[in-house]
């Protein structure tokens, strides 16, 4: 037998003894076990998917067991399996956005990215109104469905009425679309604010310090209790900036969760440090907030407030 030859040999001769670790969302796997009373360790990491053009256009046809998990608006979310048995579990999470504008196609296509300094005056003059227009255009659908409880009502994980039952502090959570509903090592969770006034963490006041607060408390403790092996210590909360849409909601994620472009440093505020960042504002006036600090973030540069916004500005000499 030559070398090529006994080494393929190994891995059907391996015997599990547990599995050792699991990490990328559960996309790779390390197992301990043994070969020929040795112990040994056996990685499996799913491949990447292929690029070519011929084999992509086929690719969606050889699915099988796809099973929706979720329906909103232009929305959907399934669980599928590429040729495998039918008892084998789905490996692959699939999200349907159609029809998609071009918005969608632009945040999914590959672009550069830049740090842009945002003034409390560049906020007023240029995003805000940029924001309002974003609201205007019926972006937000699939949000207010789940608010009024036209859809995703069976997948909610908990609602807070607020404290005394206050409507302004009420908040719901339920699963991300992009999160498979079962591996908590890639929890991902959205807790979504009822009120429709506070657009993104640019909204926040001195005022609402004592809510947020009492909301992170209920949204945490409402997640162990619904996942009892996670523990409160284990959950990480940010909001994004610039968010994907423009209505108040704060992420929750697993901290073992592999960190991407959108928990990245300039993308993601953490919802302690916007907490902090409220209270250490000075003056005792309760208006005082977000909106009037310099925030500096990323964008794409495929993203409107780049090229509408920044982009002229620092050719502009003013950015």
């Amino acid at each position: 037998m030559d070398e090529n030859a006994a080494s393929e040999a190994l891995v059907p001769q391996f015997k599990l003894d547990r599995l050792l670790n699991q990490d990328q969302g559960g996309r790779r796997v390390t197992l301990l076990g043994s070969i020929n009373d040795k112990p040994t360790l056996l990685t499996a990491e799913r491949a990447a998917f292929p690029s070519d053009i011929k084999t992509l256009e086929v690719f969606h046809k050889n699915l099988v067991d796809v099973n929706n998990l979720g329906t909103n608006d232009i929305y959907h979310w399934y669980l599928a399996s590429v040729g495998q048995a039918k008892d084998n579990p789905p490996d692959l999470k699939l999200n349907l956005i159609s029809p998609c504008t071009e918005k969608h196609i632009k945040k999914y296509s590959p672009q550069g990215v830049r740090m842009v300094t945002e003034t409390p005056d560049i906020y007023e003059d240029h995003v805000r109104p940029y924001v309002a227009k974003q609201r205007e255009e019926g972006r937000l659908d699939w949000v207010f469905n789940i608010l009024e409880g036209r859809k995703e009502q069976n997948d909610i994980i908990y609602r807070d009425p607020g404290q005394d039952g206050a409507k302004d502090e009420a908040v719901l959570l339920a699963p991300d679309l992009n999160w498979d509903r079962k591996t908590l090592t890639s929890l991902h969770l959205l807790a979504l604010v009822e009120r429709r006034d506070l657009w993104s963490l640019r909204d926040l006041n001195k005022s609402h310090i004592v809510w947020l607060k009492h909301m992170r408390g209920k949204v945490v403790e409402a997640t162990v209790k619904k996942y009892p092996e996670i523990d409160h210590d284990q959950l990480k909360l940010y909001m994004h900036y610039q968010p994907t849409f423009y209505h108040l909601h704060i992420h929750v994620v697993h901290v073992m969760l592999e960190p991407t472009g959108t928990q990245a440093i300039g993308k993601a505020f953490g919802l302690e440090n916007i907490i902090s960042q409220l209270e250490s504002l000075s003056g005792d006036n309760k208006n005082a907030g977000m909106s009037d600090v310099t925030l500096t973030y990323t964008l794409g540069e495929s993203h409107d407030l780049w090229t509408q916004v920044f982009q002229p500005l620092k050719e502009g000499g003013k950015g």
